[in-house]
């Protein structure tokens, strides 16, 4: 039954995205119809990181090998993944942004390559490592936001500016680190710097000109949001109140509030839906944050927003963690999928959130169906109150008591999360979502810190380490029922594990490790069938494609981000990285930098028969 059911859930997504060529933009639906390419960061608008292909299974993913490698050229993280369309491959690189076009059909000759002059004083302002998360490509452009806040469209067949357009100011501590995405005849982008007091927004730009569209702030008035309280849903009804970015914060600090957009964004076709959340508010210490010494819930700081693509007027909001204690940054991806949830079919959403628990909710209305914890470890909050949406604070691991900020031991997750922006990977065949997690606690010790413009607004200090009474590591890769909340298996891995995932037809799921391995494993039980270690830690998202008839897999590696910062930065303060130093201290003694692009293969017949000899 679950293989019929799989095929009927697989073709309906193909139909979803053929709908109507008014309802997406027709390069990217065309590219991701033709499943030999791998034509988005996510793999689709749904962001299922799946793939159809299926040359490599289960029986012969132990013979895989390496095709071929590239070298970047680069240090520090590489996170997102390389993009595939037709002959070519697009690959980035951390600051400063270089973009390669490579041919297929020679080993990944270099066709052109893109390297922006970029101002090096945004080094310094960008929190977490220099990473990117990747290019977009649609209508014979390729799309890339620079570290310096630049948004530039290249010539998809020769690297050339077509246009260019600001999006920020790095002396502010504004930067970009998400990959964009386009939507009909816009193309997407956020904003970084939620450690340094920024005012997050998501803005849309014209895909032929780079014309600013729309921009909806994160926080201040509903027209900067563009809320209509009397029409934008919260837990199944209208806000009603207005300019609760506001009335939700002490003072003016809404202005320097946070809840910047650098994680990924969804798109539903069908429903002219743009679906993302935002970070954590801004400052670290909730004291700050706090009006009249009660806590507030800093709206809409660490939200789900679900916007008309058209217009970015909000359609409904959902916040995880009001008045945000821990920094559980909000920006996770949202997995569309059709799930069958107490004996009917839903458009749902899927989100692993940084603070430990796996939502699932109505992607038309915003209601929630399911709040779990995908790491039983998790003690912040005891539970979701599935009337109100609202988490029920443990206040032992709170850091904010009588109106004043606490220092707090033993809060499980960290800051790092139980999952970052690694993004998870739907499998329309199993019907489950296949998560890579981390498996870490943390010390917080929250002090009063002022705003300077360019400078960290933190206020916190944080000391991070594996989760007691565990299997030791700091990873697990998890197999979810998003309509149960339930875990159905776990793999431990000695690191955290800072990967995407990728499914496929086959059975075959992959991910990496923060020490450089590619893993290769059985869909069903998490069973191990395939190991093999690249050159530098994995932080970036494994990816399949097909050319000239043979499938291949392909992973940036190149260890660094915020879980690698201590080696990306030569860093050795165990606090140091924001926490995530002390977290990840014996890094070093398993990888080092490096920038390297790995394909792999399973060698034909002829090309096994040749290798024995």
């Amino acid at each position: 039954m679950k293989s019929i059911r799989g095929r009927v859930l697989a073709t309906a997504a193909v139909i979803g995205l053929m709908t109507g060529p008014a309802l997406a933009n027709d390069s990217v639906i065309n590219n991701i119809k033709n499943t030999s390419n791998w034509a988005t960061q996510l793999g689709n608008y749904q962001g299922h990181r799946y793939s159809p292909l299926d040359q490599i299974t289960k029986q012969n993913v132990k013979d895989m090998r390496v095709a071929w490698t590239f070298s970047t050229g680069v240090l520090r993280g590489h996170e997102g993944g390389p993009l595939v369309i037709g002959d070519t491959m697009y690959i980035h690189t951390p600051f400063p942004n270089a973009v390669y076009a490579l041919d297929l059909k020679n080993e990944g000759r270099v066709k052109w390559k893109y390297e922006p002059r970029q101002d090096a004083n945004v080094i310094p302002v960008m929190c977490c490592d220099t990473v990117n998360r990747g290019v977009a490509v649609a209508d014979g452009k390729v799309f890339l936001a620079q570290a310096d806040n630049t948004l530039v469209a290249l010539d998809a067949n020769t690297g050339k500016v077509v246009w260019s357009a600001k999006n920020g100011d790095h002396a502010k501590g504004e930067t970009l680190t998400a990959a964009p995405v386009v939507v009909k005849d816009k193309v997407l982008v956020g904003i970084s710097g939620g450690e340094f007091g920024v005012r997050g927004h998501l803005t849309a730009y014209d895909v032929k000109t780079g014309k600013q569209v729309w921009r909806a702030y994160s926080t201040g008035p509903d027209k900067d949001v563009m809320i209509d309280p009397k029409k934008t849903m919260m837990m199944g009804k209208p806000i009603g109140e207005a300019d609760l970015g506001v009335k939700t914060w002490n003072g003016d600090e809404w202005k320097i509030g946070g809840g910047t957009t650098w994680g990924w964004y969804t798109y539903d076709p069908e429903l002219n839906t743009i679906y993302y959340g935002t970070g954590n508010p801004g400052t670290w210490n909730p004291a700050q944050r706090a009006k009249d010494g009660k806590p507030v819930d800093n709206k809409w700081s660490m939200t789900i927003f679900a916007r008309d693509a058209d217009t970015g007027q909000a359609k409904w909001v959902y916040q995880k963690t009001p008045f945000d204690e821990w920094d559980y940054d909000g920006v996770n991806e949202n997995i569309l999928a059709d799930l069958t949830i107490g004996g009917k079919k839903r458009k749902t959403l899927v989100n692993f959130d940084r603070n430990g628990f796996g939502y699932t909710l109505d992607r038309e209305t915003g209601e929630l169906l399911v709040a779990e914890k995908f790491d039983p470890k998790v003690n912040w909050a005891d539970k979701v109150d599935m009337k109100t949406g609202r988490p029920q604070v443990n206040p032992k691991y709170s850091t904010f008591a009588n109106g004043e900020d606490t220092n707090s031991k033993g809060i499980c997750p960290a800051a790092l999360g139980s999952k970052d922006q690694q993004p998870a990977s739907f499998s329309p065949d199993t019907g489950l979502f296949y998560v890579p997690t981390n498996h870490i606690c943390m010390d917080y010790e929250p002090f009063k810190v002022s705003y300077v413009a360019g400078q960290p607004y933190v206020g916190a200090t944080l000391s991070m380490y594996p989760a007691p009474g565990s299997h030791g590591g700091m990873g697990n890769f998890i197999a979810w029922d998003a309509t149960t909340g339930k875990i159905k298996w776990s793999k431990p891995e000695k690191f955290a594990v800072w990967s995407g995932a990728l499914t496929t037809k086959s059975g075959v799921g992959f991910y990496g490790t923060l020490e450089g391995h590619v893993v290769a494993f059985d869909m069903n039980d998490g069973k191990e069938l395939w190991r093999f270690k690249t050159p530098s830690g994995i932080i970036g998202n494994v990816n399949t494609y097909m050319h000239d008839g043979k499938q291949y897999v392909a992973v940036l590696s190149g260890v660094g981000g915020w879980a690698g910062i201590g080696l990306a930065a030569g860093l050795t303060d165990p606090t140091a990285g924001l926490g995530a130093v002390g977290a990840h201290a014996n890094l070093g003694e398993y990888t080092q930098l490096g920038g390297v692009l790995t394909v792999f293969e399973v060698p034909n017949r002829k090309q096994s028969a040749e290798l024995k000899k």
